[in-house]
């Protein structure tokens, strides 16, 4: 089941509350007692990389793709 971000209740405290499907948390649940995981340290630290990644500029900048079949002039070549 989806929900608008914007409907969902956030409270204050340190507690996270999401509804998901059923077989989707069997599923979870599954892999986290294959990994020895708790879900609390699995999500904990799959939040912590997300916000990081939002909040570090990166230090490099997507290489744009080449169209094909169109030969890119070397810098050179245009004068």
């Amino acid at each position: 089941m989806l929900h608008n971000i914007c409907n969902m209740a956030r409270g204050k405290s340190g507690r996270v509350v999401i509804e998901t499907d059923p077989d989707l948390k069997r599923r979870l649940y599954t892999q986290l007692a294959r990994d020895e995981q708790t879900l609390k340290d699995w999500f904990t630290g799959a939040a912590f990389a997300y916000v990081e990644q939002g909040e570090q500029p990166t230090l490099f900048r997507p290489v744009p793709k080449k169209k094909p079949g169109k030969r890119q002039p070397a810098k050179d070549e245009d004068q």
